[in-house]
């Protein structure tokens, strides 16, 4: 069970949650673009952006039926077709672990599925590399370490999902630490990609898929008996079934929990409805992740200090950036930093003296909304 029984005599502390050290597991590539970013592409490449990716930005999203993850597909597809040279995922990258830095991430690992820009970088294959490649060069830059999640596409054929899974297996211990399975999770079973899950587990891979956000706790247990799951993408659902919520917590076995883009796309009604204390006193490890944030308008520091709106504290925040440090695939002595910048973040009073946002964060943050503000964006 997580160490929280200080929380009373944090409740008072407001620690700039930008200086938090923390891991960022939980990350889409072209979800994780900037605003300013997004609209700067579209215009030199000339593509029209919907008015609810320019002027009406965030989007207003409802993905709880199947017109309503249509659309938020459609946007996603819009974006990433601004993506049209090298310069521009090297651009995305870069600018993507700067954001990741300025919040006080550590360690990234981004989700990518290569097939959905391979036919435009010359296959799958070339495009997975020049995505490890700017990744490797953003690392150098900005000293956060970054690993990639490849990640196959549950509407599509299992047949596919190998294709990407012999892919990551290539590049194994080469930048890709896992495997995952993502999209609309009312399509897809995850027993139907177990042989592809299978292929990157042979290779040391983890298992990252999506469940129990858009289904119940079902979903979850797919991911774990046929998936194998070493971490499950979201799993916030998991709280519907109390000996679900027991065998996670037993097993240690993390969930990527995305409270913003929860509100978002329906999966709650309100904020307060998301069962993360629930959860977290449970004993279920939390990593908390933005998603999309170029969608959901809220990046990694926005989430914990959703977390802080729904009552936790510092001493619990803290916690929580440890589970997502050991929930990660970073190299032991990554872990062992950031893990003693989160006491050193604890323990050291001086820093509730600072406040505002990150000196570099982008123009086009949207963190500083509150989560009744989330809520209300969402539902109008």
């Amino acid at each position: 069970m997580p160490a929280h029984a200080d929380r009373a005599s944090h409740v008072g502390a407001a620690r700039p949650l930008d200086t938090l050290p923390k891991a960022h597991l939980h990350l889409h590539f072209t979800g994780s673009m900037r605003h300013e970013t997004l609209v700067e592409l579209a215009d030199q490449h000339g593509v029209r952006l919907p008015d609810a990716l320019r002027k009406d930005w965030p989007p207003k999203l409802l993905a709880t039926d199947e017109k309503g993850w249509f659309r938020f597909q459609r946007l996603y597809d819009v974006a990433r077709s601004v993506l049209r040279g090298e310069a521009d995922v090297r651009r995305l990258v870069r600018e993507t672990v700067e954001d990741e830095a300025a919040e006080g991430s550590g360690w990234l690992e981004i989700q990518v599925d290569p097939s959905g820009y391979g036919a435009r970088f010359g296959g799958i294959t070339a495009f997975t590399e020049l995505v490890l490649d700017a990744a490797q060069d953003a690392s150098a830059r900005t000293g956060v370490g970054v690993a990639v999640v490849i990640a196959a596409n549950r509407t599509r054929h299992p047949l596919d999902a190998r294709t990407l899974a012999r892919l990551a297996v290539q590049y194994a211990g080469r930048g890709v630490v896992g495997f995952g399975l993502s999209n609309d999770e009312r399509r897809g079973r995850p027993e139907e990609f177990a042989r592809a899950f299978a292929i990157a587990a042979r290779a040391g891979l983890g298992s990252m898929p999506h469940g129990g956000e858009l289904c119940g706790p079902d979903s979850v247990l797919g991911c774990l008996d046929a998936l194998g799951a070493t971490r499950v993408g979201h799993g916030v659902r998991s709280a519907e079934d109390p000996r679900l919520v027991e065998r996670l917590a037993g097993a240690g076995l993390p969930l990527e929990v995305c409270p913003a883009s929860n509100v978002a796309l329906g999966v709650y009604p309100d904020p307060a409805a998301i069962p993360l204390r629930k959860l977290y006193e449970s004993g279920v490890q939390i990593a908390l992740g933005a998603d999309d944030p170029l969608l959901f308008g809220v990046r990694l520091t926005g989430q914990y200090r959703l977390a802080r709106e729904l009552g936790f504290a510092d001493a619990e925040l803290a916690e929580l950036a440890r589970m997502s440090v050991l929930s990660s695939y970073a190299p032991s002595e990554v872990r062992a930093r950031l893990l003693a910048g989160v006491d050193t973040w604890l323990t050291d009073e001086s820093d509730t003296h600072r406040s505002g946002p990150a000196p570099h964060a982008p123009s086009g943050d949207r963190d500083h909304e509150t989560f009744r503000d989330v809520g209300h964006r969402s539902s109008s």
